[in-house]
């Protein structure tokens, strides 16, 4: 795509962009994923009403090839970007790291792009003109969120808009059987390693690490049973957890800042290796 196609595509997408007021709340949905994301329009009646239309300056990619490690004015403005759309890509500060590249890894599988450390030419396409997180519940709540296991990303939304988009690695589906000192004796513990589809609520959760019978969970949020997010050192592109929702390490810094007790969950999917 020509750079000119590109800043056409770039201007439909931000034509449409409102100023949103929902009790008290401003949101500025900018970008093209937050319009395409959000819930269906809501009346004046029921809270939230269009305040005034702006156009934002179009996005137009650099183009240069991004290999993890690299640094630059480049590296800003992909994690520049990746922000703006919701994804979580650390500090801005030009360097590609592993925080950069977990928001890459989302971005990418949200669009329909094989996840690779390597930011080229699809990828920098799909940045100009985003897709949205496919809408797992339509009629869910203003403010929930959505795991789709199938992409292995988690959405939350808030007051219907995307507020943030996250590589995820759930439940590996792989039985297992093991032996972890808990409560003062060693006990073994067996089970099948599945995070299991449905819709729940976040319930308790505790701040740093936690330590459960089956390892140390950063920052855990429950919101099944023993199943919660939860930051990870290790989240890969496969599902590998016991259960749980592992979130790379500076999202689950955030995560609870946004997310609070009540909220709806909802899990969708299945992952195919």
């Amino acid at each position: 795509m020509g750079v000119g196609q590109r800043q056409g595509v770039a201007a439909l997408m931000t034509a449409g962009a409102v100023l949103l007021s929902s009790a008290g709340v401003t949101l500025f949905a900018g970008t093209a994923a937050a319009q395409t994301s959000a819930a269906p329009p809501v009346t004046a009646a029921g809270g939230v009403t269009a305040v005034t239309a702006t156009a934002a300056a179009p996005f137009v990619a650099p183009g240069k090839t991004l290999k993890l490690g690299a640094k630059g004015a480049a590296v800003k403005v992909l994690q520049t970007r990746l922000a703006e759309l919701g994804y979580a890509p650390g500090r801005i500060d030009g360097r590609y790291g592993g925080a950069t590249l977990s928001a890459v890894w989302a971005f990418q599988k949200v669009n329909g792009l094989s996840p690779t450390s390597t930011v080229a030419r699809r990828t920098w396409d799909a940045l100009e003109a985003p897709l949205a997180p496919k809408v797992l519940v339509p009629n869910g709540k203003p403010t929930r969120v959505e795991v789709n296991l199938a992409k292995q990303v988690m959405v939350l939304y808030v007051g219907g808009a995307v507020k943030l988009v996250s590589h995820t690695s759930s439940g590996s589906g792989i039985a297992y059987c093991e032996t972890a000192t808990w409560e003062g004796r060693s006990q073994r513990f067996c089970g099948d390693a599945r995070t299991p589809t449905g819709d729940y609520k976040t319930t308790w959760r505790r701040d740093g690490w936690h330590k459960s019978y089956l390892g140390q969970l950063y920052n855990p949020i429950f919101f099944n049973g023993g199943i919660a997010f939860h930051g990870a050192l290790s989240v890969p592109l496969a599902p590998a957890s016991h259960g749980c929702v592992r979130l790379p390490m500076h999202v689950a810094e955030v995560l609870p800042g946004l997310l609070g007790t009540g909220v709806p969950v909802h899990v969708r999917g299945r992952f195919v290796r």
